[in-house]
């Protein structure tokens, strides 16, 4: 309790940083609430509206390491503020869509480049800042499952708007409510203030942006947890997209998907603070196979047999507490691995690769539905290259890896 007495003064910025996350990523899981009627309002095709949520994490991804950088050198309020806006236009965009290129535009360009800007890796890159080294896992759990709120608030409230007036009128609520996200990245931005610890500075003063990405790329426990990370963003996009038409297809009462969209949000909670509190006293890559492994035995688990409401819910609670605490574990291995100083860039050429599978449990998972009417191809897919990347994750931490050369010590 002494200790985290100590993170008073730190408090407006995580709280800000979490309020963000929690809004932003909140909604983002949401959006497959409003696939299903979107495609029959607008006469597309389901894999016209994934290919949009596929570009969004394709945006997202290669853009990262750009915002990364540059928030190192001009500061995280501009480019927090900057994602927000882009977010709420996004948004607003989407809602006035009369077609493909709308929804593309909106849900796909612009949200993924504000997520670039103000989602995950910024906000755990925020959050890294201004805590002690000792209790910096420990917060980022906290951040995280702050974070992970977002999604109880937004996917009950998008699917009772898109039930009584129409799936228009889930994305404008939900652009209200992310206009809660301006003085939520203006309290984060403060960071900016924080100067960097002392000994994490002198050791990275001279590198630059070009030098730690080809440190990155040779440096190989971190080329490990990034191609898993693959596979992590692959499962997780499918189910965010494509469970509520999963769902609707085997008959299921559509207030289920907001249900268990909402339940993911609340069991991250529980997840974020575990892994948190986790990686703070084992090692961190192990505990990210050990989680892919059995995300991806639950998911075979599910998809065996026909949904009901009872399995349904009993595997949303599961995945939830496998889904976010991924964030605390690789933000703090990264910054194990560079430091501070370059965190947000560096975690977000990891986060490429996150958003190279999310492409691929989106886009590709709506093309294989298009062609088959089914999604079981893609689940047994999703399972098997689970498992394999959990396996490849947890063997990677038998030997003793060299460490980076930026290894920080603050």
């Amino acid at each position: 309790m002494h200790r985290l007495a100590g993170l008073r003064p730190s408090l407006p910025i995580l709280i800000g940083a979490a309020v963000m996350l929690s809004i932003a990523m909140g909604l983002r899981q949401s959006l497959g609430l409003f696939m299903q009627p979107a495609v029959k309002d607008l006469g597309i095709r389901v894999s016209d509206f994934t290919l949009a949520i596929a570009i969004q994490n394709l945006a997202w991804g290669f853009v990262q390491p750009f915002a990364g950088a540059i928030a190192q050198r001009r500061g995280f309020a501009p480019v927090l503020m900057a994602g927000v806006l882009m977010y709420i236009a996004g948004l607003g965009v989407l809602a006035m869509a009369q077609g493909t290129l709308g929804v593309i535009i909106g849900a796909g360009v612009l949200i993924g480049l504000a997520l670039a800007c103000c989602a995950s890796a910024m906000a755990m890159a925020v959050a890294s800042r201004p805590v002690p080294a000792a209790l910096r896992s420990t917060v980022l759990g906290l951040v995280s499952a702050f974070g992970s709120l977002g999604a109880m608030i937004s996917a009950p409230l998008g699917q009772v708007l898109a039930a009584g007036w129409g799936w228009r009128a889930g994305v404008v609520g939900f652009a209200v409510l992310a206009l809660a996200m301006i003085p939520a990245a203006w309290f984060a931005g403060r960071v900016d203030k924080v100067p960097l610890p002392a000994a994490v500075r002198g050791e990275t003063e001279a590198a630059s942006a070009l030098a730690v990405t080809r440190q990155a790329l040779v440096h190989w426990p971190f080329m490990v947890m990034t191609c898993a990370y693959f596979i992590c963003g692959l499962q997780l996009m499918f189910l965010s997209t494509h469970l509520p038409s999963y769902l609707d297809l085997c008959g299921m009462d559509p207030m289920l998907s907001a249900q268990a969209l909402g339940m993911i949000g609340g069991f991250n909670v529980l997840g974020s603070l575990f892994f948190g509190w986790a990686g703070g006293r084992w090692n961190k890559a192990g505990l990210l196979g050990g989680l892919y492994l059995t995300r991806s035995v639950v998911l075979a688990w599910y998809f065996l047999a026909p949904p009901t409401p009872t399995t349904t819910l009993v595997f949303a609670a599961l995945m939830g507490f496998l889904w976010l605490g991924v964030a605390p574990l690789i933000a703090g291995l990264v910054a194990e691995m560079f430091g501070l100083r370059w965190q947000a860039m560096v975690q977000g050429l990891a986060f490429t690769s996150h958003q190279l599978g999310s492409f691929l449990g989106a886009y590709g998972a709506g093309l294989l539905f298009d062609a088959a009417g089914n999604y079981d191809l893609v689940w047994k897919l999703g399972v098997g290259i689970g498992l394999l990347a959990g396996t490849v994750q947890l063997l990677a931490t038998l030997p003793r890896w060299p460490t980076a050369p930026l290894r920080a010590t603050a």
